[in-house]
């Protein structure tokens, strides 16, 4: 595990981001971690924020949240994140977090947990790719390009990562073309995860946010990497429907159906590599096209 220094595996590092230090009995205060943007990593928050609902929950497990971005998050500044019960039911439990920083509220959302029921069952068939052993690591793929990063961000971006990304149809950030909204990434936590439920939820509540908006940027031949890009996350929703382990394959496969309005929606499907259908996903976000300064200015 990670020393007192920060050094240590990068899974090691986000488990050590999601140990959220208990403040009060429903305050509890979350480091951070820059993945390249310079800001808070939504995915951080929405994770943290999960973590913190769930330690007031016993003997249930989450089954959706929605949260909402309001302010971006600052790197250098601790999140404290401030839990409300709002409801203890026989079979749902219901919370709203707040994640504050500096006094200012900058995420906020409702999640519910659920006790262990069983029903009707039904999933969606994933679709058709190759296996995560035939694909390249995206961190792989960018290393590979780390001369056209610009050097200011070239460390992070290349840095060792807590998860193994691995796309199907990997995209040139500086050169994308245009095609279908459409995408399918495998991944996996990049070492082996404790066995408590939350955090498997957490960590993929994590990944989810990872490029998921980016999907509606290729019918646009557009990337986050173009500076004429303006791209934030509004809001970010989550359904777990089946248990599942994150440190065993998962596929994200995305899609975009509609952008309009500089805001693009995206919603995504999560199966185990048996093509069980374990989680489900939708966010909206800023896509706002800034224009280019002439020559001179």
């Amino acid at each position: 595990m990670s020393d007192e220094n920060g050094a240590g595996q990068p899974l090691d590092l986000l488990l050590r981001l999601l140990d959220l230090e208990r403040l009060e009995m429903n305050l509890f205060r979350g480091q951070n971690r820059d993945i390249g943007s310079g800001r808070v990593f939504g995915g951080q928050v929405l994770a943290q924020s999960l973590v913190a609902a769930g330690r007031t929950v016993q003997g249930r497990q989450a089954h959706s949240l929605h949260g909402y971005f309001m302010l971006p998050g600052d790197v250098r500044t601790p999140i404290v994140y401030q839990v409300d019960r709002i409801r203890d039911g026989q079979s749902f439990t219901t919370r709203r977090v707040l994640a504050i920083q500096e006094g200012r509220e900058i995420f906020s959302m409702l999640c519910s947990f659920h006790v262990d029921e069983q029903g009707i069952d039904h999933g969606a068939a994933p679709p058709e790719v190759p296996a995560p052993e035939a694909l390249p690591r995206e961190l792989d793929l960018v290393r590979a390009m780390a001369e056209r990063i610009p050097e200011p961000v070239r460390d992070v971006y290349t840095q060792d990562r807590p998860i193994d990304f691995r796309p199907v149809a990997p995209v040139d950030p500086f050169a994308p073309q245009v095609q279908p909204p459409l995408k399918h990434v495998w991944f996996r936590a990049d070492g082996e995860m404790p066995d408590e439920p939350i955090l498997h939820q957490a960590v993929l509540a994590y990944a989810s946010d990872y490029g998921l908006l980016g999907t509606a940027l290729l019918p646009h031949g557009l990337s986050f990497l173009m500076r004429r890009v303006q791209a934030a996350s509004l809001d970010h929703a989550v359904w777990f429907h089946r248990p599942f382990r994150v440190d065993e394959w998962l596929l994200y496969s995305t899609d975009a159906p509609a952008a309009a309005g500089a805001r693009g929606f995206t919603r995504g499907s999560i199966f185990t590599r048996e093509g069980t259908m374990v989680a489900s996903t939708a966010q909206e976000g800023l896509l706002r096209l800034v224009a280019r300064k002439p020559a001179g200015e």
